[in-house]
């Protein structure tokens, strides 16, 4: 295991944190919640029916004598779920609607997370981002100061590891937005052990373009001071200006950042997502995540071509998540 998730197994060692893993009958969820339960460091809560949960574990030969299964049909808190659901939803749901909804493993789950019976949750193997993604902001919804989450890979190539974000959520952050985004993405630097340095990335440096998109980067800078104050962020800079020193010096010799730059803040979702697979294809870094940002308690989401040994570094990201 690498030094990243050396990492990650020390933050959550002894914290006895429980990870909601809601696709109950999935073979990589299974591979991976067995692995958990017997390392003993994170308690995987698996939803589904008990018998075809250990049917489907037995007849694959893993072993889940160390995790829980817990049974929508059977939960005994299952009407307190239902009254809290109501509760939370402010009239946008009656109880025969919460019924039917908490039925469903993604929303049974999360409301796990929302009552404190767990602490965060792994979905998406067999569902897609916006299965795994509605609930949490239904219910779970952002923290207090982020008005949307936000999705954030860290890229690790040998010692090196940095953030990007947004690369997953948000299509065309406004500058409100941006902040948030250089805000969330470093407190999820320093989970990684980064002490994080935030370049706001743009076409332009310091004012060399003039247009609406660099003005929205620059104002988002502004945003980002007013939010954290102690918060190391410089923009808006082409990313060269914001990695390479000698660019740096030529290009903003009296930015806070000197071309050291560690955390990046993409413009837009376009931007985002084609820079991480770029560094990933083109510079052979791994890229970790999404990791979703800004919501009360973590939740995050797999890719459907996941496998075990995603699944398990994702619930150690997830957990990590609930002690910072």
């Amino acid at each position: 295991m690498s030094d990243l998730f050396q990492t990650l197994r020390e933050k959550v060692t002894g914290q006895n944190k429980k990870i909601v893993l809601p696709e109950g009958l999935d073979e990589r969820i299974l591979e991976a919640a067995a692995k958990l339960a017997e390392e003993g460091i994170i308690a995987p809560i698996l939803i589904g029916n008990k018998e075809q949960v250990e049917s489907k574990a037995k007849e694959l030969s893993i072993n889940l004598h160390d995790a829980t299964i817990i049974d929508p049909d059977t939960y005994e808190k299952f009407d307190e779920l239902v009254a809290a659901f109501v509760e939370r939803r402010k009239g946008k749901a009656t109880e025969e609607d919460a019924k039917k909804m908490l039925k469903d493993e993604n929303y049974f789950g999360t409301m796990l997370v929302y009552t404190g019976e767990a602490d965060g949750l792994v979905s998406g193997a067999a569902h897609s981002t916006a299965d795994t993604v509605r609930p949490a902001l239904q219910i779970i919804k952002t923290k207090p100061g982020y008005k949307k989450t936000s999705g954030a890979f860290v890229m690790v190539r040998d010692d090196e590891r940095y953030v990007f974000g947004d690369c997953a959520i948000n299509i065309a952050p406004d500058s409100q937005d941006l902040a948030e985004i250089a805000v969330a993405s470093a407190e999820t630097a320093a989970m990684f052990d980064i002490d994080p340095k935030v370049a706001l990335l743009s076409f332009s440096t310091k004012g060399s373009a003039k247009s609406p998109e660099t003005e929205k980067v620059s104002d988002a800078l502004a945003i980002a001071k007013e939010k954290n104050p102690d918060l190391v962020v410089d923009g808006e800079f082409q990313f060269d200006a914001a990695f390479v020193p000698s660019v740096a010096a030529k290009k903003a010799p009296d930015a806070v950042l000197k071309g050291d730059a560690n955390v990046f803040v993409f413009p837009s979702l376009e931007a985002g997502n084609i820079g991480y697979k770029i560094a990933q294809r083109l510079g052979n870094f791994d890229a970790v995540g999404p990791i979703l940002q800004g919501l009360n308690a973590p939740v995050n989401d797999l890719s459907r071509g996941c496998n075990a040994e995603d699944v398990y570094k994702l619930t150690l990201i997830t957990a990590a998540q609930s002690v910072q």
